[in-house]
């Protein structure tokens, strides 16, 4: 205990002094006449970047009946990576190890026991080399899995950030594509996170370093990689959804704020939450708004997005130099949010338009999203189990760098974070 009753006081007091000076009443107002006034289209620099796809709504089902209700997709496939974190070494080295899997639902065992394992290493010696090193990917455990390792661009400044974002990229991505060309993949197809890898589409606009770098051939293969899975769920058939857990963008705000639209969000996820939240009239117990209403699931209809980090893969945008066999319409991300009432949590949910420009197509997705989000209060279940065999524990990961110490003859770098939580578990 590090806070006596009396701090514990003080501290609420603060809280109180803040909160007299901010009045949110009429946020509930602001956020409808976004939805209704500003969000279709939305226009920035002369370009639309933001418009509805079909009906313009905002939408609720009762939580029983969509949990119960029949599903379009007999089958479904979730696709995640879980790391290592980025590791530095006193040799100079640093690293992250990326591993995806691949979760079904009805439960396969023998796809759940597939890796493609991706180790990332930097050095800042532009001398090192790994000779005994095979180029590109490799087959192991009988064939079921792949293992990778791959040098990335030299960066002082961005050497945790490149080996950790490509890491996952790449493992995920060929994963997904390894399962896809083998056919184990027949009626859908739901990628852990978005469905591009945003971050890495984000180097494209930031520092001048990891301008270069988002241009370079490293970035691209990884970016190409999620391309060409895209367009090979196109050509079969098999749609492809992005289960976004977090959504962390701020470009529609940011957007309202240039246009002189003063936004009291700190992001877009803050925004749709105040949109599909539903309560009761106020106020509750604590003199707070109304009652959560959690008996309804809540969502939009879904959005074209040609802005922000969507705006390289619009029709417009230059994919960071990959090329796009078909109609460049069909990569541009479109997207739903989901509210879900019970855990007071906001998903996001994003598919090519290549598949929600069909009604029918966008109306089985919805349906089929809507009712695993009600059934499980949180990500599909074939999201959930890919989620589980990709993590790597902590014990593992300790596994891990001993692995690395003894291999490489130096030790890890350690941090007092290491110890001190040391301590703590």
């Amino acid at each position: 205990m590090t806070l006596d009753p009396v701090h514990v006081d003080t501290i609420a007091y603060l809280a109180s002094a803040i909160a007299d000076g901010v009045d949110d009443a009429d946020h509930d107002d602001l956020a409808g006449t976004a939805w209704d006034e500003w969000l279709d289209p939305l226009h920035a620099d002369g370009r639309e970047v933001l418009a509805a796809l079909g009906e313009h709504e905002l939408r609720r089902t009762p939580v029983e009946d969509a949990a119960l209700a029949d599903r379009p997709f007999e089958t479904s496939h979730g696709v995640d990576s879980g790391t290592l974190n980025p590791t530095s070494f006193k040799n100079g080295l640093v690293l992250d190890v990326a591993q995806a899997a691949m979760g079904t639902e009805p439960t396969d065992l023998d796809l759940h026991r597939g890796r493609s394992i991706v180790v990332t290493v930097h050095a800042n010696d532009a001398t090192v080399v790994f000779p005994d090193v095979p180029d590109g990917w490799m087959s192991y455990d009988e064939g079921n899995s792949d293992r990778r390792v791959l040098k990335v661009p030299r960066s002082r400044r961005f050497a945790d950030e490149m080996v950790h974002e490509l890491a996952l990229s790449l493992a995920e991505s060929h994963h997904a594509r390894r399962h896809l060309d083998h056919g184990d993949v027949e009626d859908l197809l739901v990628l852990d996170g978005p469905l591009y890898p945003k971050r890495l589409l984000n180097w494209a606009t930031r520092d001048r370093e990891l301008r270069e770098v988002a241009h370079g051939e490293t970035v691209q293969e990884a970016v190409e990689t999620y391309v060409r899975l895209v367009e090979s769920c196109i050509e079969r058939g098999v749609p492809v959804l992005g289960f976004v857990k977090n959504p962390t963008s701020g470009f529609l705000t940011r957007t309202l704020d240039r246009k002189g639209i003063e936004s009291p969000w700190p992001d877009d996820a803050a925004l749709f939450t105040r949109l599909l939240e539903r309560r009761a009239a106020g106020p509750d117990d604590r003199g707070g708004p109304g009652d959560r209403d959690d008996d309804s699931i809540t969502f939009t209809s879904w959005l074209r997005s040609r802005g922000g980090s969507d705006a390289p893969l619009a029709s417009d945008g230059d994919a960071l130099g990959v090329e796009r066999r078909l109609d460049p319409a069909g990569y541009e991300v479109t997207y739903m949010h989901v509210y879900e009432p019970r855990e007071d949590v906001l998903f996001k949910v994003e598919a090519p338009a290549a598949f929600t420009e069909d009604p029918e197509t966008r109306d089985r997705l919805t349906r089929q999203v809507i009712s695993e989000v009600a059934a499980e209060a949180g990500p599909p279940t074939p999201v959930a189990k890919a989620d589980e065999l990709a993590r790597i524990g902590v014990g593992e990961k300790e596994a891990l760098r001993r692995k690395f110490e003894e291999r490489f003859g130096a030790e890890h770098l350690r941090t007092y974070d290491d110890v001190r939580w040391q301590e703590t578990e």
